[in-house]
């Protein structure tokens, strides 16, 4: 890992006020989940290629249709104008400079308009509410503004508990104007507002039809839960476990990915996220069957150190990183990162990890 990448946290502690860099560090509960994820993927153990050519190394891939230069990518993230004055106009700047792809929070402290004006491809993170037709305006905005994709979250019926012991909560001093800027005026306050507890499969349809964008579900950890996903209409599952921050002991992402993809297939693509800090982590990814990972905390320090230039460095330290990897790997393309690449993996079974 980059020294740099791996200050990221501290770096950003030394700019933000306490309740802040507390609320984007800490996990729900004891934190145990949100402290095993980057150990997960660290003990993956790689069986290099050899007598390969990795002159020219290539790390574009797509999602969805849209091409990206490597294969991760901006996960949603709320408060990010508390991170950084610029909020999500800078992080996307910087996406789009670097051609790679964000999601957009539906909390987000800016318009979805003035997202798409930096040329950055973009998809909408949606939480359904109960009355789901309180849901549609966000929906239409999105759609007119240019969104790619709708990112169903699916494991978020409650809030998960955080303890944010005896300092003061970051709500209590957030602008109001860093949050939900694209819901009509008057969202929060009637019955039907408050998050789903009866999400099902039919509502994959639903956003399908209502949007006409292909559908994300995000938050997945199960194989018979993505076979269902998919089975509804879903275009790509996201290995996802909320970073964290929602049932605490949950299992690590890293665990989890293998068991989905075999359970999806070629049906659709699958992407995944958590604790991922290092190009050796995206290729351990990338073996087991990821098309992209997508990066939440990194990019919020990064953004709070040094705005859009600070996500450039970060995208750009991660693909060299990569490129690193995939040639002592022995793979020049990411079509040539397979399951074999993981020490006991055979393509169905998760591999061996010491």
């Amino acid at each position: 890992m980059s020294r740099w990448v791996q200050s990221l946290e501290q770096l950003a502690g030394e700019v933000l006020p306490e309740p802040v860099h507390r609320y984007f560090r800490q996990g729900a509960g004891d934190c145990v989940s949100t402290d095993e994820a980057t150990d997960a993927w660290d003990r993956y153990r790689f069986l290099p290629h050899v007598l390969r050519d990795v002159t020219a190394v290539d790390t574009a891939t797509s999602v969805l249709g849209t091409t990206i230069g490597s294969p991760f990518a901006i996960a949603p993230t709320t408060l990010q104008r508390a991170a950084h004055v610029g909020g999500e106009i800078a992080m996307a700047r910087a996406v789009a400079s670097m051609g790679s792809l964000m999601v957009v929070s539906s909390n987000a402290g800016s318009t979805f308009a003035a997202i798409a004006e930096t040329g950055v491809e973009w998809w909408l993170q949606a939480y359904l509410c109960a009355d789901r037709t309180t849901c549609k305006p966000l929906l239409d905005a999105a759609v007119l503004a240019g969104a790619k994709a709708i990112v169903l979250t699916v494991d978020t019926p409650i809030v998960g508990t955080k303890h944010d012991g005896a300092a003061g909560s970051v709500w209590d001093s957030v602008d109001p104007r860093w949050l939900q800027v694209n819901f009509p005026d008057g969202y929060g306050s009637s019955p039907g507002d408050e998050k789903a507890t009866d999400l099902g499969a039919h509502d994959i349809a639903w956003l399908r039809e209502t949007t006409g964008l292909p559908v994300v579900v995000k938050g997945v950890l199960r194989g018979d839960d993505a076979r269902r996903c998919v089975d509804a209409g879903a275009s790509a599952i996201w290995v996802s476990n909320h970073g964290g921050r929602q049932l605490d002991y949950a299992a690590a992402t890293a665990d989890c990915l293998a068991s989905v993809v075999s359970a999806v297939g070629r049906d659709a693509e699958v992407y995944v996220d958590g604790g991922v800090r290092t190009g050796r982590h995206v290729l351990a990814a990338l073996a087991l069957g990821a098309r992209a990972v997508f990066l939440g905390r990194l990019p919020l320090y990064a953004l709070a150190v040094d705005g859009s230039k600070g996500v450039s460095r970060l995208l750009s330290e991660l693909d060299v990183e990569l490129v690193e990897a995939m040639r002592l790997s022995g793979c020049s393309t990411l079509g040539s990162v397979g399951p074999g690449l993981l020490r006991g993996a055979d393509g169905a079974s998760k591999p061996v990890r010491e």
